[in-house]
């Protein structure tokens, strides 16, 4: 019979238990507490701004129901210009300038109506930004 030679300080197979494999614990807590801390601050501005979205809301409702009427009128009374500021502004008579084609700096529409000026249409122009409109629109209450 043959002889099996098993070398000494070779790895024999023995049953042990093992300790099953979990992740280190070195910060963890505190990632668990940055990430808590993060909700809680996201929590915080989405409250913050649902509160001012609906204070808003409110206000608007409140005001309203309470002085449609007034509101309306001072609204109104408060925006645009004047009949009299209006007949003031200058006017002249479009003459399409030669030779050059339309460009968007070009006023060649009007502002109001968005129609092309013809020419010899009476136009009036606003002087600070040179928007152009009809003179007959400025008759229409």
């Amino acid at each position: 019979m043959a002889e099996i030679h098993i070398p000494t300080g070779a790895p024999t197979i023995s049953p042990t238990i093992s300790k099953p494999c979990s992740p280190p614990q070195h910060g963890g807590t505190s990632l668990n507490l940055m990430v808590l801390l993060a909700a809680i601050v996201c929590a915080f501005l989405c409250a913050l701004g649902l509160n001012t979205t609906l204070k808003c809301v409110f206000q608007c409702a409140n005001r309203v129901l309470t002085e449609p009427l007034q509101w309306i009128a001072s609204r109104r009374l408060n925006s645009g210009l004047k009949k009299k500021e209006m007949v003031a502004l200058p006017t002249s008579i479009y003459a399409p300038s030669s030779g050059s084609p339309p460009s968007s700096s070009d006023s060649s529409n009007c502002a109001i109506c968005l129609a092309e000026f013809c020419d010899g249409d009476k136009i009036r122009f606003l002087p600070k930004c040179n928007h152009c409109f009809h003179v007959e629109h400025d008759q229409v209450q």
